[in-house]
């Protein structure tokens, strides 16, 4: 099935304009609301093959340059069979950004989902066991948004200062 038909099936499926679509370099990408990623997502694995989740990524578009919504989800997913890749992208917004989890869908996003909460505080709901996977569970704050302070927020003083001689 080409990239094309998959588009028509879901325009049948969901509605002309339940999404929109763009496309650089070989990357194809479906862009929906929050609303509607889950049911597409399932639709896309059990009726078109999408089996893999290769990839489940975040980012902050704070300051970004046109940007109406604060943070994006994307979803990699592969179908096996004919090698065609399709990403699916939602956005969320404060003060509680929040995506449904699609770990009933694909186990994979597990870890993947509490990377991205762990760094950006995108909740994922739904999620089994949505806890800290790289910091701490006492940070309080998530690095990788684009307001974290350059220099951190008061982390490093709970390490001692060590010099180069005693290392």
């Amino acid at each position: 099935m080409t990239r094309e038909e998959i588009v028509n099936k879901l325009r049948e499926r969901f509605g002309a304009d339940a999404f929109s679509t763009s496309e650089f370099r070989d990357n194809y990408r479906i862009i929906l609301p929050v609303e509607r990623v889950y049911s597409v997502l399932e639709y896309l694995k059990i009726s078109c093959g999408f089996d893999l989740l290769a990839e489940l990524g975040g980012a902050d578009y704070l300051q970004y340059p046109n940007a109406r919504d604060r943070y994006g989800v994307w979803y990699v997913l592969v179908n096996t069979t004919t090698g065609v890749r399709l990403i699916v992208k939602t956005f969320t917004n404060d003060p509680e950004p929040t995506v449904p989890s699609v770990y009933p869908l694909w186990k994979g996003a597990d870890w993947m989902e509490r990377e991205v909460y762990d760094m950006y505080g995108v909740v994922f709901d739904g999620h089994p066991d949505l806890r800290r996977i790289l910091l701490p569970d006492e940070f309080t704050s998530f690095p990788m948004r684009k307001d974290y302070p350059m220099r951190g927020r008061g982390e490093r003083h709970n390490f001692p200062i060590i010099s180069r001689p005693e290392s």
